[in-house]
C-alpha cells in the first residue's frame, strides 16, 4: 500500500486547526552537550551514576537528549585539547564533540562546560599552598579555555554555552584544626574563581555560581552540625555535599545532594524557556 504524503500533511494541519493537536512532518531531535572533567561526568566514589548535574538538568529539561562527553579521570584544559586519560575515538574530549556538533549541526540547543579544577588541583594541596604552580594552572587556564570555548562557538554559532565556578572542597580541613590552612585553600579558590569567571564572561557565556550556592566564602555565619558541632556555614556545606566529611572520603566529588545544588545553579543562568527550580 502507497502512502501520499501530501494527504497526510493535509491531514496534520486539520488535526491542528481542529483539535489543537502538535503536529510535525520532521520533529528534529535536540541535544543538550555536556563536557568536562568527572563532576560533568556525575562520578561519585560510591559508583552511583546518572545522579551527576548534567542528568538531573536532563530531567528538567526531557525535550532535550542529552550527550555526555565528560571525562571520569583527571581531565584539564590542556588534555581537553591535546588528549589525557579519557580514550575518545576522536582522541580528545574537544575533537570529540567538535564531531558530534559537526554531525548533530542545527540540532545541539544548550552546552555546559565545566573545566579547569583540575588544573588547580593538580598542584600538590601542602601546608603551605604551591603558589608558583597555582599560578602557573591559570595561566593554562586563560590561554586554553578561551580557545575551547572559541571553538565551540565557532562550531555551534548561536548556541548557549553555559560554563560555571567551583567549591572548594579543602574547607574541610577547618575539621582537622587547620583553621589558617582552610583560609588559603578559599584564598587560591577566589583567584580560580575570578579567572574562570573572566574568561567565560569575555566568550559571552553565563556561569552558574556554584561558589555562591555552596556559600563558599562564608565563614561568619555559624551553624550546628549532628556530627561536628558549631562550624562555618562554608565548611557545614562542603560536609553535606561532597564527599569530604565522610568515612567513604575524603573525596572532592559531589555526592547526589550535591550535585542537586549545582543543578539548581544552572538552571538560574539558562536561557528562556528552561525555568528554575524553585528553592527549596
Amino acid at each position: 500500500m502507497t502512502v501520499n504524503c501530501s494527504r497526510l500533511l493535509v491531514l496534520g494541519a486539520i488535526l491542528i486547526a481542529v483539535l489543537g493537536l502538535p503536529f510535525s512532518a520532521s520533529a528534529e531531535e535536540k541535544y543538550y552537550l555536556s563536557l568536562g572533567d568527572s563532576i560533568a561526568a556525575g562520578y561519585q566514589p560510591n559508583g552511583a551514576v546518572g545522579q551527576g548535574y548534567a542528568d538531573q538538568l536532563q530531567v528538567k529539561i526531557p525535550s532535550f537528549r542529552l550527550k555526555k562527553l565528560g571525562c571520569y579521570t583527571d581531565e584539564t584544559t590542556v588534555a581537553m585539547i591535546h588528549g589525557g586519560a579519557c580514550l575518545y575515538p576522536h582522541h580528545t574530549q574537544l575533537a570529540e564533540a567538535m564531531d558530534f556538533l559537526k554531525n548533530h549541526k542545527n540540532s545541539v540547543a544548550l552546552i555546559t562546560i565545566e573545566i579547569g579544577a583540575n588544573d588547580v588541583m593538580n598542584c600538590s594541596i601542602t601546608r603551605p599552598l604551591d603558589m608558583g604552580c597555582i599560578h602557573r594552572a591559570l595561566t593554562a587556564i586563560k590561554t586554553n579555555l578561551p580557545s575551547i570555548l572559541h571553538e565551540l562557538r565557532v562550531a555551534a554559532p548561536g548556541v548557549p554555552i553555559v560554563g560555571m565556578n567551583y567549591y572548594d572542597p579543602y574547607l574541610a580541613y577547618w575539621l582537622l584544626g587547620d583553621r589558617a590552612f582552610a583560609t588559603d585553600t578559599l584564598s587560591a579558590f577566589d583567584q580560580f574563581n575570578d579567572t574562570l569567571e573572566r574568561v567565560y564572561k569575555g566568550a559571552g557565556s553565563p556561569v552558574a555560581n556554584v561558589e555562591g550556592a555552596f556559600s563558599t566564602t562564608d565563614f561568619a555565619t555559624q551553624v550546628v552540625s549532628p556530627d561536628f558541632g558549631t562550624i562555618p556555614l562554608n565548611v557545614a556545606r562542603i560536609c553535606q555535599w561532597t564527599w569530604m566529611c565522610v568515612a567513604l572520603g575524603p573525596d572532592i566529588h559531589p555526592n547526589k545532594e550535591g550535585y542537586r545544588v549545582i543543578t539548581r545553579a544552572f538552571l538560574k543562568v539558562l536561557p528562556s524557556p528552561v525555568e528554575p527550580e524553585p528553592e527549596r
